[in-house]
């Protein structure tokens, strides 16, 4: 968790019984509605990442890129956006996964990385890890060298997190929920 973890969670609004019954949804919504809220969450990862040398951001779609432009700026580095399947107008390398209702693919350009380069992954939140373990797989399929996957919020009974660590990435969140807070 991040110096401003506490804080950032305390602005993350929770709605109860949404998208359905028994279900807890994390809107960053008001998050992004507070400049000064918003400006410690950037703040946040860019005092975790300033030194690690990073060639590039791969933001996912959607909520991703609010992170991963304004990230990229401070870092000095590129933004990449890895896109839900047809999104993108050049060549395309793709990596499939699985969702409780079937499966999704995530795409970026064929020409996005170098060889070795040193990617840093963002998204919005971790709950099963699917659509962050594919963008970690494609970025190295394409030969980018993932240094972390990082998130705004970890749901870490949803076990996302811990997937992506057993396959070999490293995860940072600024805040996590458990599903009783």
């Amino acid at each position: 968790m991040s110096i401003y973890g506490d804080y950032i969670k305390s602005v993350i609004r929770t709605v109860p019984d949404w998208p359905q019954p028994g279900v807890n949804f994390r809107d960053i919504t008001p998050l992004l509605q507070n400049s000064a809220a918003f400006r410690k969450l950037i703040d946040s990862f860019v005092h975790r990442y300033q030194e690690m040398e990073i060639d590039a951001i791969a933001a996912i779609d959607a909520r991703g890129f609010i992170v991963g432009a304004p990230l990229a700026y401070e870092l000095g580095c590129s933004f990449v956006p890895v896109r839900k399947k047809g999104k993108l107008p050049f060549r395309t390398i793709s990596e499939t996964y699985t969702l409780e209702y079937g499966e999704a693919e995530v795409e970026l350009h064929s020409d996005a990385f170098r060889e070795g380069d040193r990617i840093l992954v963002v998204d919005d939140l971790i709950a099963t890890g699917g659509t962050m373990l594919a963008a970690a797989k494609l970025i190295t399929r394409s030969g980018g060298q993932v240094v972390e996957t990082a998130t705004i919020v970890d749901l870490p009974d949803l076990g996302g997190a811990q997937r992506i660590r057993d396959a070999g990435f490293s995860v940072f969140a600024v805040c996590s929920f458990t599903e009783d807070e």
